[in-house]
């Protein structure tokens, strides 16, 4: 699984256990409706912008890793 297929899990289980519809949620985060659906299916690109918002909203933390190299 990629890093961006378990980070639309993670926020759709988050969205889904807090009880919130996408509506409630673009809403609150102040994006747009289609912006998350897009997102939530695959197939949005999200900025990170948007992304810090939405994970705001839900009570999540965005965190970067740095790449291992050898």
């Amino acid at each position: 699984m990629t890093h961006l297929l378990a980070l639309i899990q993670q926020i759709k289980a988050r969205r889904d256990m807090l009880h919130l519809t996408q509506e409630q949620l673009a809403e609150l985060a102040g994006i747009g409706l289609r912006t998350l659906k897009q997102f939530e299916s695959g197939k949005g690109n999200p900025t990170l912008a948007t992304l810090q918002k939405v994970t705001e909203v839900l009570g999540l933390e965005l965190t970067l890793q740095l790449k291992k190299t050898n």
